[in-house]
C-alpha cells in the first residue's frame, strides 16, 4: 500500500480510546473535552476488522494509544488478537505509564513488544504541573515494571514546553548515561484550542541539544537518516541514547509511512492536517468487507505530502487526546 506520493505506508497507530487518567496542558485544552459515548466508538470486532484490512494492504507494524490506551477494557487481550493477526509483525504501545506497573508483564505475555512512556520532567512539582496533577513516582514504578517485563528497548518521550520543563531536558538526558534507554525530544506541536499556547511555547530540538550539549559533553550522531521520526545522538559513553524529534523546526513528511486510527473509527491522513476518512459509518451502515478494504485503500492513497505548520495552519478539529499522537 502506497499514497499518491509513493510513500509505503507499512505503521498504523490506532487510537483505543479518547479518555485518559491526566490532563496534560500540551494535549488536552483546560477545560477539558467532551468524550464520545462508548457505543461511538470502535468496537474490539470492529477494530480487529480494520487491523485485518490494514495488513492485507501492507501494515506490518501497529502502535496502540490513546487518550490512555491503558486505560480500554480488554486491553490484554486485545493485543493478543492483533498479535495473532495475519501479517502483523510488530506491535507497540505508547503510555504514559500509571498502569504499566500491574499491565506490564499481562501485555508482554500478550504479544507486546516494546513501549514508549511519556515524561516530561523528573522533577514531582512539574509533572504534577504540566499533568495537572499526576504523580512522577507512578511512572518511574511504571517503566521499571515494563523493563522487567522485556518490554525493551525502553523509550522515553518527552514534549517540550517553554516556561513548563525546559529546563529539565539536561536531567532527562542523563538518564541514558546509565540506562539504555532512548530518551526522545518531541517539539511541542500546536493542536485546536492548544494551539496558541502551543505556538509560544515551541522550544526548537536545536537549542534543546545545545543545552545538553553544554551540560553533559558533545552528543555524537548514530541515525540521522530520517527513516525513524527521531533523530538519534549519544552522549560520550552513555548507555543509550538521544531522540529529537522536530516536526515543527525539521519536518520529516517526506518519509512518513504512517497512517492513524481515531478511536471512533475514521482513518486520519496526517496527524497535522484535519482531514479523515470515515470507515465506522459504512461498516455498521452493513458494507461489506471488500467495500471497507477499498474505502481503507483509497483513503490512505490521498495523504497530504504533510502538514502546514509553517502557514500556521493548525489542525482544529480534535485535541492531541482525541488522535492519539
Amino acid at each position: 500500500m502506497r499514497d499518491q506520493y509513493g510513500r509505503d505506508l507499512t505503521d498504523l497507530r490506532i487510537s483505543l480510546t479518547d479518555r485518559c487518567n491526566l490532563r496534560c496542558v500540551y494535549c488536552m485544552p483546560a477545560e477539558g473535552i467532551d468524550f464520545r459515548p462508548s457505543e461511538e466508538l470502535l468496537q474490539d470486532d470492529e477494530l480487529l476488522l480494520l487491523v485485518r484490512v490494514a495488513a492485507e494492504l501492507g501494515v506490518r507494524k501497529v502502535r496502540l494509544t490513546g487518550g490512555e490506551p491503558t486505560v480500554r477494557p480488554g486491553l490484554v487481550p486485545l493485543v493478543r488478537e492483533i498479535h495473532d493477526t495475519a501479517g502483523i509483525e510488530d506491535i507497540a504501545l505508547t503510555t504514559n505509564g500509571l498502569l504499566l506497573d500491574r499491565l506490564a508483564g499481562p501485555l508482554a505475555e500478550a504479544g507486546l513488544r516494546r513501549v514508549n512512556v511519556s515524561l516530561d520532567t523528573l522533577d514531582a512539582a512539574k509533572f504534577a504541573a504540566i499533568t495537572r496533577g499526576g504523580r512522577v513516582e507512578q511512572v518511574t514504578a511504571g517503566i521499571a515494571a515494563a523493563e522487567a517485563a522485556g518490554l525493551v528497548p525502553i523509550k522515553i518521550n518527552a514534549v517540550i514546553v517553554r516556561g513548563f520543563n525546559d529546563a529539565d531536558v539536561v536531567p532527562l538526558a542523563a538518564l541514558t548515561l546509565t540506562r539504555p534507554w532512548e530518551v526522545r525530544f518531541i517539539e511541542m506541536m500546536p493542536f485546536s484550542t492548544v494551539g496558541d499556547f502551543a505556538e509560544a511555547g515551541v522550544v526548537k530540538s536545536e537549542e534543546t541539544m545545545a543545552k545538553i550539549e553544554s551540560a553533559l559533553g558533545a552528543l555524537t550522531a548514530v541515525d540521522l537518516s530520517g527513516d525513524d521520526p527521531a533523530r538519534t545522538y549519544r552522549l560520550p559513553r552513555a548507555a543509550g541514547s538521544l531522540g529529537f524529534i522536530s516536526p515543527v523546526s525539521n519536518p520529516f513528511c517526506a518519509k512518513c509511512g504512517r497512517l492513524r486510527l481515531t478511536a471512533d473509527g475514521r482513518l486520519r491522513l496526517c496527524l497535522l492536517r484535519d482531514d479523515e476518512v470515515d470507515l465506522l459509518t459504512p461498516l455498521r451502515a452493513g458494507a461489506s468487507y471488500d467495500q471497507v478494504k477499498e474505502i481503507f485503500r483509497a483513503g490512505a492513497f490521498r495523504r497530504p505530502f504533510g502538514h502546514a505548520l509553517a502557514e500556521q495552519m493548525y489542525p482544529q478539529a480534535r485535541a492531541m487526546i482525541q488522535i492519539g499522537g
